[in-house]
């Protein structure tokens, strides 16, 4: 395992301190308008965050399902669920956000891209174990019920829940690819820290659009 989602990780890292120290830095990479003309941005803008709690959660979140996924399904498979979830999630944000940045559709893409290759896998979510197919839905409406509220004028929070959502589906589709059907599904158990999970709840969906 070459660890590519802890490499992807130290690199987010990395730009989010180009943010802090470079005037201007995000305004040239983080997904808006401007996007349709400089397209770039569809990629830029997934390496983005808007201050440093929503960089850790999106790095713990990065770090912790990104290697899960990896380990599965090898680096390469891995980097191209995290891209291609991450670009679309942006291509259909951009219809409803007047700007948006950061990771969560990718990594809402390595979730569902996880919930098809392993529904079983025990995870800590809401306080309790639960499969992960399970705290997928759980997470999945939660979204729901916030694009709701977003499209229809009275939003919860700056959540970008229309990512979340998108993400998750292409991962799904992509899961369901790269998803061997010759076998077996092993019963893999590895469980999350409950702690980080509620956490990751709580404040992993709240950012101006973070994502």
């Amino acid at each position: 395992m070459k660890f590519r989602a802890i490499k992807l990780s130290l690199i987010i890292i990395l730009i989010f301190l180009a943010q802090v120290l470079i005037p201007s830095f995000t305004n040239l990479f983080v997904l808006n308008s401007s996007a349709w003309t400089q397209p770039w941005r569809f990629i830029t803008s997934i390496f983005l965050h808007a201050n440093i709690v929503h960089l850790l959660y999106n790095l713990l979140a990065l770090a912790l399902f990104g290697s899960i996924l990896e380990k599965f399904i090898g680096g390469k498979r891995f980097l191209l669920i995290f891209f291609v979830s991450g670009i679309l999630a942006n291509l259909l944000s951009i219809n409803f956000y007047s700007s948006s940045l950061g990771a969560s559709g990718a990594i809402f893409g390595i979730i569902g891209a996880l919930i098809v290759i392993r529904p079983l896998l025990t995870v800590w979510a809401f306080g309790m174990p639960m499969p992960l197919f399970v705290a997928g839905i759980l997470w999945a409406a939660g979204d729901l019920i916030g694009a709701y509220g977003f499209l229809t004028g009275q939003p919860i929070d700056n959540t970008g829940n229309i990512a979340h959502l998108t993400g998750m589906a292409f991962g799904i589709i992509l899961g369901a690819i790269f998803r061997s059907p010759n076998k077996k599904q092993k019963n893999t158990k590895i469980k999350i820290n409950e702690h980080f999970i509620q956490n990751w709840e709580n404040n992993y969906m709240t950012r101006p659009n973070s994502k």
